[in-house]
């Protein structure tokens, strides 16, 4: 969906028009989905910035959490000492600045340098669907070099990982040789 902001003053007001998934939710909260690990929802009632793991939160998610927020505190749009987890799991959020300048919109400063944070880390994480694209092919349909085809295995006495002789202990967790 295509977004026109405006930011400054009625006489030299500047349109900026953004491209991103992003919904509004019935209390008003914009929720952006364009990134590969975060949702991050921008709230203007609340004044704060959310954000959410897609799925799981783990190192990968807490890294994007960790730049986007670092990002947006060095733009000067949040307030670095607000910065802390959320009250759901695995969230982050921060309290954005109040701006001194008339006529300048905190949400839409965030929203525009949250755009900006997608745009600097899409490179990321497509490459990073492509590597996962890329191993799930290998192993769905591999080349000819890495295949056999059915009944094409040569047969031998002593074949596979498991030999004749050897047992596993479940305690210790050690190989025993034993005769038979």
């Amino acid at each position: 969906m295509a977004i026109t902001v405006k930011v400054g003053e009625k006489a030299n007001q500047k349109k900026v028009t953004l491209e991103l998934d992003i919904r509004k939710s019935l209390d008003g909260d914009l929720m952006i989905f364009d990134h590969g690990d975060i949702d991050i929802v921008l709230s203007p009632a609340k004044n704060k910035v959310v954000a959410f793991p897609k799925e799981t939160a783990d190192d990968l998610v807490y890294g994007a959490q960790n730049r986007l927020f670092t990002f947006l505190h060095k733009r000067g749009v949040v307030v670095p000492e607000s910065i802390h987890a959320g009250t759901f799991a695995g969230s982050l959020e921060a309290t954005m600045q109040e701006p001194v300048m008339e006529g300048v919109s905190a949400p839409k400063m965030a929203l525009i340098n949250i755009a900006n944070f997608i745009t600097e880390e899409r490179p990321y994480f497509e490459n990073t669907e492509a590597i996962i694209s890329m191993t799930d092919d290998e192993l769905l349909e591999p080349d000819k070099a890495d295949s056999t085809e059915l009944g094409d295995v040569p047969q031998s006495v002593e074949q596979g990982s498991i030999r004749q002789g050897y047992i596993r202990d479940p305690y210790s967790l050690n190989y025993m040789y034993t005769l038979y």
